[in-house]
């Protein structure tokens, strides 16, 4: 019976010998699975528990759009104009208000002088196409305009031809007498169309050095603040050095269209003016071959004699 009665107890053993070498391979295997599971799913606390049991898991929240960019600041300019005029003393302000009217008269003129020329230039086409197709020259001064720089040179020659009369002008010849009468009237629209030219030819060989003393009086300035405060700071030079720029800007822009208008002009009067003469040279041909008609009271004088 004792041999039956410790085949149990060996077997027991044996299986607790054979469960305990199975426990021991295993356990590192399970201890390095649970360490690679916790390392790649994260920790159950890392997720924020619903704050009620009812509610529903939220979406991901949509990534928000970046900011806007603050608006450009805009630094107003403490060196412009109206810096040069407030600060400014009565010679800066004095300058700059002689520069200015020059500029406007300069304007004005060149304005002025380019509706004359363009009424002479309509005129001498006007001339070309009717005052020699008249009979007379009478008649065609007559279809000629009153007040017009054509109109006052016919005149001038009808006038001439019909009055060659008195002791001191039966001595000059009716062909010089003429000729004199309707030189000096084209003269006198020469004269008339210089004017103004001669203030534009002014401001363009004066404004720059206008503007020049408004830089010296502005560099003046810069020199008197950097002895005041003592030290050569931009804040304390960079106001009179913009206004003495500002000025020498000023005198180059009235100067440079004055001197260009001035140019322009005086190729445009040169054109106008060979245009009269040349009307007057026909017209006097005209008249020395007898294109006037005769006035009625000059036959009387005629028969005297």
């Amino acid at each position: 019976m004792r041999p039956f009665n410790r085949l149990p107890a060996l077997i027991a053993a044996v299986l607790t010998v054979v469960a305990a070498g199975v426990a021991l391979v295993a356990a590192p295997a399970a201890f390095a699975q649970a360490s690679d599971q916790s390392q790649a799913a994260p920790a159950p606390a890392a997720t924020p528990a619903p704050a009620d049991a009812n509610a529903t898991a939220q979406p991901a929240a949509t990534p928000q759009p970046p900011p806007p960019l603050p608006d450009k600041e805009v630094v107003s300019n403490p060196y412009g104009l109206e810096a040069l005029w407030k600060g400014g003393d009565f010679v800066s302000r004095g300058t700059l208000i002689i520069l200015v009217l020059m500029s406007m008269g300069s304007w004005y003129i060149m304005f002025v002088k380019v509706y004359e020329q363009s009424k002479l230039f309509r005129q001498a086409r006007k001339v070309q196409g009717t005052f020699f197709q008249a009979p007379s020259v009478s008649d065609g001064a007559t279809q000629l305009k009153d007040g017009t720089a054509y109109r006052y040179i016919a005149d001038s020659g009808i006038k001439a031809n019909q009055h060659h009369t008195g002791k001191l002008l039966e001595q000059v010849d009716l062909n010089t007498w003429v000729t004199m009468s309707i030189q000096r009237a084209v003269d006198n629209v020469a004269s008339r169309l210089q004017d103004g030219l001669a203030f534009l030819a002014t401001v363009g060989s004066t404004a720059p050095f206008v503007g020049l003393f408004g830089t010296v009086w502005g560099i003046y300035h810069a020199l008197t603040a950097i002895g005041i405060a003592g030290q050569a700071s931009i804040d304390k030079v960079a106001g009179p050095v913009g206004e003495a720029l500002i000025m020498t800007a000023f005198g180059l822009a009235v100067a440079v269209p004055a001197v260009l208008g001035y140019n322009w002009l005086v190729r445009r009067n040169k054109v106008a003016l060979e245009q009269l003469r040349a009307f007057g040279a026909d017209l006097h041909m005209v008249l020395i071959s007898g294109g006037v008609k005769p006035r009625p009271a000059a036959a009387p004088v005629a028969a005297a004699r």
